[in-house]
């Protein structure tokens, strides 16, 4: 699809050059990668190549993502994890809320996929599951910006697409269901208090991946966009212990 409106400032998709170890970086459901660049920003200070896709009808408006599918989210981290692919020789992929199921997606279909990163990952969002049968209505209220720390504001849609929840619950179905694929080592972050994500997601995907190395770390200050929450260099400072003990 041809996406009909411009790029917001902001929300522009991010490339970092560095060494032969590349960190794919995914947003999350309507939101764009304003919310995951200190992170990329923090990767990419450490010395490692970094790339945050924009996904496909996201960072526009929310028109364009209406006319987009869970496939269009899977091409923009396929392309970037290519990106990535041809700069280094090993490769993290680390995501927010739907970034983070896309993160699940990635490690269940390319195994060499060193280790992945989850912050409030979502696998059962039982909450959107009476809009599967809704019919007549495309837009309810906006679900971004789910942050505990003032003044700070998540570069989000204003409105969410009814069709663009029957898609992420689409995803959501096939990962979860793929779960017991995943192998390499995960570290999943989880806030206490998530208005979004259930927060027993965390525990599910514990459960349901057959990582031998994998741990849950609470984040007891922030809600559900942590990345730009209390706890963003917690996340920062855990992520890169974690990938140079995998290293």
């Amino acid at each position: 699809m041809t996406e009909l409106y411009p790029i917001l400032e902001g929300a522009e998709p991010f490339y970092f050059e560095g060494n032969r170890v590349g960190i794919l970086v995914s947003h999350g459901f309507t939101g764009s990668t304003q919310s995951m660049r200190p992170l990329g920003e923090a990767y990419a200070a450490a010395g490692f190549t970094v790339c945050g896709p924009r996904l496909k009808g996201h960072g526009t408006h929310y028109e364009d993502m209406e006319k987009t599918s869970f496939q269009d989210w899977i091409s923009s981290i396929e392309e970037g994890y290519e990106w990535l692919k041809q700069r280094c020789d090993t490769i993290f992929v680390t995501g927010l809320s739907m970034g983070g199921t896309l993160t699940l997606y990635m490690a269940e279909k390319h195994p060499e996929i060193r280790s992945i990163v989850l912050i409030n990952a979502a696998v059962d969002i039982p909450a959107m599951d009476p809009v599967r049968q809704l019919e007549g209505v495309r837009f309810l209220d906006a679900i971004g910006s789910d942050i505990k720390k003032p003044g700070v504001k998540e570069l989000a849609y204003e409105k969410t697409p009814v069709q663009s929840i029957k898609e992420i619950l689409q995803l959501i179905d096939e990962v979860k269901e793929n779960l017991s694929k995943i192998t390499c080592p995960a570290l999943i972050f989880v806030s206490n208090e998530d208005h979004v994500v259930p927060p027993n997601n965390a525990k599910i995907i514990y459960d349901g991946i057959t990582s031998e190395i994998k741990e849950i770390h609470q984040l007891s200050d922030s809600y559900h966009v942590a990345t730009l929450d209390n706890d963003q260099r917690v996340i920062i400072e855990r992520t890169l212990d974690f990938i140079k003990q995998a290293l």
